[in-house]
This record gives structure tokens, C-alpha cells and sequence, in this order.
């Protein structure tokens, strides 16, 4: 089996959070952070059933290195804001996987190419957490499982249609 390169920050954590920040204002800041810098296709999941080291994945996806570095500081930024620690990150150097570990949650931040080829949808997401994004509109959830870009299609397709007549 394929590790990650940043797989080993995970063995290195240790479970005592800083000021023990509940689960849902971590996920929030966190959220808020990527959300602050326009990360896209956020993605949020349970892992307590997989893992004692953290209760949350999140992945987003950045457009470039110069955006996931961002991305990260704003996450960083935010969970600082609330209280929270940050135990480290790691790939700043170069920018394409950026890994913020935030104690009870673990961020990736991935460029598109690198978040298709590792797929760590398929790794966490069995148990996806449905959130509320800003940047959702109107939509009162988080597009958090494969249904939701089933849903996306076909609000494509009428548009399609009409053009045509």
C-alpha cells in the first residue's frame, strides 16, 4: 500500500489539545479559513470510527501553490483566533499537498492534480459531516458526498436544453 508523503505528521501528533477546543468550532474555524481564501470543493469527514489520533479530515483544493500556502495561513489564522493550537504544517515548502494538523482535526490542502491522483475522498470519506458553506448560496448543506455532484448535473442539463431552442 502507497503511503502519503505527509502520512508520518500523523504518528508524530499527540492527542492533548491546547485549550481542548470543541469539535464543531474547530471544523467551523477551519472552514472559515478556507473559505476566507476561496478554497474550492471543501470536503468534510468523520474519521472517530477510523482513528484515535483526530475526529475530522477536511480536504479543499487550491489553484496554485501561492493559494494553498494562503489557504493554510488563513487556516492557521482562524484556529489561533478561536484559541485552538495548530501542532504543525507541513509541505509550505513547495505548495502542492500543504497539511495544516490542527490537534483534533487534520486539513489537506491540495492542488487539483494531486487531490485526483491520491483520492483521499476514498480513504476518509466513508462517513462525510454535512456543514454549511458560505459559498454554497442558497443551498443549506455542505456538498460533502458523491450525491451532491450528482445534483450538480442536472441543473446542468435544462441550461443545455434551453440554449439550444
Amino acid at each position: 500500500m502507497y503511503r502519503p508523503p505527509y502520512g508520518t505528521i500523523l504518528f508524530n501528533t499527540t492527542c492533548t489539545i491546547g485549550k481542548n477546543m470543541e469539535i464543531t468550532k474547530l471544523q467551523r474555524a477551519i472552514i472559515d479559513g478556507l473559505e476566507d481564501v476561496k478554497a474550492q470543493d471543501i470536503k468534510v469527514f468523520n474519521t472517530t470510527h477510523l482513528t484515535a489520533l483526530f475526529d475530522r479530515v477536511i480536504v479543499a483544493s487550491g489553484t496554485s501553490n501561492r493559494q494553498t500556502k494562503a489557504l493554510a495561513n488563513s487556516v492557521r489564522d482562524k484556529v489561533k483566533g478561536l484559541g485552538g493550537d495548530v501542532i504543525s504544517t507541513e509541505g509550505e515548502e513547495v505548495g502542492e499537498w500543504v497539511l495544516v494538523d490542527c490537534g483534533d482535526a487534520v486539513v489537506h490542502i491540495l492542488q487539483p492534480a494531486l487531490r485526483q491522483y491520491y483520492n483521499l475522498e476514498e480513504v476518509w470519506g466513508d462517513k462525510p459531516v454535512r456543514v454549511k458553506l458560505q459559498s454554497s448560496g442558497g443551498f443549506s448543506g455542505a456538498q460533502v458526498s458523491v450525491s451532491d455532484d450528482e445534483d450538480d448535473e442536472p441543473a446542468a442539463k435544462p441550461a443545455r436544453k434551453t440554449t439550444r431552442r
